[in-house]
């Protein structure tokens, strides 16, 4: 964690960090995350690092899309410093990088107008529109769809500075409330808490940002363990039925007289595979009643060949447009290299 903290906080990075620029391709931020992770001991191979990236990306879309207002971007933003703080206590010049870096974010960002941060809530959004990865935890605490989206609730705090919706009132020429119109809001809001701190250290009240693996769940800790039933040895009907449909789907097996014996079926994964003929053949005469499947599990020359081709023709396809752009991100990519 030194390691990768003292890469992400030097001063070099973050001085390419906060120059203004067009945002990053995904790309180019997949590229910056493997060599982030690659700066210490820890190596990923290239499907890991996809669902590394693919988990921080929606976690991170989470975060900004139940953002209560767009200047809270900042509180969230310091929530991450404020963890990676606890990584590098025992670490002064980290700790030194890390409190360097973000006074620089608070000198940079909070004199920015509300449209300013409107405009870079939206920006991120277009950024992560497109990544819809079902994240097993975000189920499981029914904050995401079957389909990969969101779930936005109609309920809890209005952010600081709102008024509670459910209120129309009329003002005349002078300024005078004259009259009040209730109506239903759909939701149950309430008043909003306490702004969080934007300074350098300080309560920032919201928990987006926070590790997520790590916040109270409401449902986890008002939930108490299930008296133990005793284990059902009873045979599952359901799952037999189902490798039947299998084998008949596989066209190995014979639905005629299942109900007088049960069929069985073997599979074989590969070609070398003769240990049921051996064990046919050492039976006698007798021949066994197991239909044996062939599947041809090993690697086809001639159809991985084809697929490379293909693969290689989207690939010259992807490239070429990049070759037209302006190369963002090469500077920073170079610069990590040298670090």
């Amino acid at each position: 964690m030194n390691d990768i903290i003292g890469t992400m906080f030097s001063k070099s990075f973050m001085d390419e960090l906060l120059k203004p620029q067009q945002l990053y391709s995904h790309r180019t931020m997949r590229t910056v995350l493997t060599r982030l992770a690659h700066a210490s001991i820890m190596m990923l191979n290239p499907a890991s690092m996809d669902r590394l990236y693919e988990l921080i990306v929606m976690a991170f879309k989470n975060q900004v899309f139940l953002c209560p207002r767009p200047k809270d971007l900042l509180l969230i933003s310091y929530n991450h410093i404020d963890t990676i703080r606890e990584f590098v206590k025992d670490t002064p010049v980290i700790m030194n990088q890390v409190n360097e870096t973000h006074r620089r974010i608070i000198e940079t960002y909070s004199s920015l107008a509300e449209g300013e941060f409107q405009l870079l809530r939206q920006t991120l959004l277009l950024f992560c529109q497109d990544m819809h990865v079902r994240v097993s935890l975000f189920l499981k605490n029914k904050i995401q769809n079957a389909n990969g989206r969101f779930v936005l609730t109609t309920s809890g705090p209005v952010p600081h500075g709102i008024d509670v919706p459910g209120l129309i009132r009329t003002f005349d020429v002078r300024g005078r409330e004259v009259r009040r119109i209730e109506f239903p809001t759909g939701g149950s809001y309430s008043s909003p808490i306490k702004e969080g701190c934007f300074e350098l250290h300080g309560d920032r009240v919201t928990r987006l940002g926070m590790n997520v693996y790590t916040v109270d769940n409401p449902e986890q800790t008002h939930t108490s363990k299930a008296p133990s039933a005793k284990p059902d040895d009873t045979p599952n009907m359901l799952a037999k039925e189902e490798l039947n449909l299998l084998a008949r789907l596989m066209g190995s097996m014979k639905a005629e007289n299942a109900a007088k014996e049960e069929a069985g079926f073997w599979i074989n994964l590969f070609n070398t595979d003769r240990e049921e003929e051996e064990t046919g053949a050492a039976g006698g005469a007798e021949e066994p009643y197991f239909g044996v499947i062939n599947i041809q599990a090993m690697q086809d020359e001639q159809a991985a060949t084809e697929l490379a081709r293909i693969a290689g023709q989207f690939a010259e396809q992807e490239e070429e447009p990049e070759n037209h752009s302006c190369n963002k991100g090469d500077d920073l990519l170079a610069m990590m290299d040298d670090l």
